[in-house]
């Protein structure tokens, strides 16, 4: 918890300096921001009791909280986008204790140069991992640790091209991309255990291709759907064992500052486990949302679709 208040901080001041430099730009000039910072922070709980019901049940209580920022500075040829994801959550049930429901690190960054409509040469850099420790028996804190802090991390660094019409869609394909898997924790460095070669290996690289695209709905008014996914294949080692990933979030608005969230995620990597892996969350709970900047399919000099 105490990792993920202070990432919580850290990126708490870059949005900070985004928007010194947002009012800056708007200093200069009164028609165009060039920063723009969407973000979502939220705080969900859930709770069920019982009392002499029949059907049974066990009393709980639950929370997560999370932030997803997309922080872009967008001038001329010049495409910056910055992803913020961080997530954390807990559940106490009587009888089983406090268990880990939600623990997700995912920060990334983008450079691209336009070289034709909609389309530019990318250099990128992410990093995904999780806060706390992970257990087996669901997330069992008595059961056979599993995951850590960094154990795994990932870090994807790589170059090639970015395709970005509007805001509701970015895809990225990097035919030079390179991965490496981090094992922080010494007690899960053991030779096959996320793919490590040997035992006492704190690290494994690989090399490949990585495509990530990114696909914003609004089904109606108040319900929006992001859609999120990504694949890797390493050229060193059994390029035909596709790392995929696939994630939705569906956000049902109520009012400024309430607001429903389903989740899915799918998984597959032969490194960690040989199987389709899956999470579903489902909360309800406070958000609020911050806007700040003009969307390029609002601004006058990206709409290029339209006949002037």
């Amino acid at each position: 918890m105490k990792k993920f208040l202070l990432i919580l901080s850290f990126f708490t001041g870059i949005y900070v300096c985004a928007q010194e430099e947002l009012k800056k730009d708007s200093i200069v000039t009164d028609t165009v921001r060039y920063w723009s910072v969407l973000g979502k922070n939220s705080l969900m709980i859930n709770q069920a009791s019982f009392s002499n019901w029949v059907g049974g049940g066990a009393n709980n209580v639950g929370w997560l909280a999370g932030i997803d920022y997309n922080i872009t500075y967008e001038k001329d040829k010049d495409l910056w986008e910055n992803i913020i994801v961080l997530g954390y959550g807990q559940n106490d049930t009587k009888g089983l204790g406090v268990r880990k429901t939600q623990d997700v690190i995912n920060v990334s960054t983008n450079y691209g140069r336009k070289f034709s409509k909609s389309w530019y040469f990318s250099l990128g850099v992410g990093l995904q991992s999780q806060f706390s420790a992970g257990y087996e028996d669901g997330n069992n804190p008595e059961a056979k640790k599993i995951s850590n802090f960094m154990a795994p991390g990932y870090l994807n660094i790589g170059m090639g091209i970015t395709y970005r019409p509007n805001d509701d869609l970015t895809v990225t394909l990097r035919p030079t991309n390179g991965r490496w898997t981090f094992v922080s924790d010494r007690e899960l460095q053991i030779a096959g255990n996320y793919g490590l070669k040997s035992d006492g290996d704190a690290s494994l690289l690989q090399f490949g291709f990585l495509g990530t695209a990114v696909y914003k709905l609004k089904v109606m008014e108040g319900v929006n759907l992001t859609n999120t996914a990504s694949v890797f294949s390493n050229y060193l080692d059994h390029p035909e064992r596709l790392v995929l990933a696939y994630g939705a979030v569906l956000n049902l608005k109520v009012n400024k500052y309430i607001s429903s969230n389903i989740t899915v995620d799918l998984l597959y990597d032969h490194n960690q486990i040989a199987k389709t892996q899956l999470k579903q969350t489902l909360g309800i709970g406070f958000a609020y949302t911050l806007d700040n900047g003009v969307k390029r399919s609002d601004r006058k000099d990206s709409q290029w679709w339209i006949k002037k």
